[in-house]
């Protein structure tokens, strides 16, 4: 199934992925993954864009981000795009794209699958056998959440601030969170959301967004639309 038109509203969290082209090396080492951070956290605040969770991988990149304007979230995954591909052909002597064409992204419900992408973004590492602990993975916001360290690119969303009352309390059963794997099921709902540009989220929650946006957020049934016939009496 072809991709859905983006559909991007102001105070809906996105899941973006951008990936390598044919899936090669995006990050050849830790500078790049620094060099990438720094766009990041430009980028977010010249377009007005909260970021809550993100890692870099060796070839792609996680984002959950909530903009507060329209056209935010491709402004700034253009301006990160082309800043970072100069980079890293200036660096490693190379011409030509680097980037899987543009970003894939879908729109996530919040009360009922935010914190679900959270977890499903800062355990990336671990799933891909990289590090036993997400703490020990340096190039994703798990420092942030879990642990409490402060970075300017760094915007907790609502969701995550009802975790408790204190930021102690937070960190507390943030950590407690991540410490549960993603299910198989909720693996498969994720990618298959943000791989064909789907929204993330309960019917009543799609419903919305396509009479807000007057664009499908919801993949069309299976099978030819029936023809019309004559009826009969």
């Amino acid at each position: 199934m072809a991709r859905l038109a983006r559909v991007s509203p102001v105070g809906v969290p996105q899941h973006i992925v951008h990936r390598g082209n044919n899936r090669q090396v995006c990050f050849g080492g830790e500078e790049d993954m620094k060099v990438y951070l720094d766009w990041l956290k430009e980028y977010s605040k010249k377009y007005s864009v909260d970021v809550h969770a993100w890692v870099l991988m060796t070839n792609h990149v996680h984002l959950l981000c909530t903009p507060q304007k329209e056209g935010a979230i491709s402004r700034m995954m253009q301006s990160i795009g082309r800043m970072y591909v100069r980079y890293y052909n200036d660096t490693y002597q190379r011409s030509g794209t680097l980037w899987e064409g543009r970003f894939k992204s879908c729109l996530v419900q919040s009360e009922r699958y935010l914190l679900e992408l959270y977890r499903y973004i800062e355990l990336n590492p671990v799933r891909a056998d990289m590090v036993e602990d997400p703490a020990e993975y340096s190039w994703s916001s798990y420092a942030c959440n879990a642990l409490g360290i402060k970075t300017k690119m760094h915007t907790p969303h609502s969701e995550y601030l009802s975790l408790g009352k204190t930021k102690e309390e937070r960190l507390k059963n943030y950590r407690a969170l991540l410490k549960v794997p993603v299910s198989t099921e909720l693996l498969k709902d994720i990618r298959e959301s943000v791989n064909k540009g789907l929204a993330l989220g309960g019917d009543r929650f799609k419903a919305q967004l396509e009479t807000l946006t007057n664009k499908r957020v919801t993949p069309r049934k299976a099978g030819r639309p029936q023809k019309k016939t004559d009826s009969v009496s």
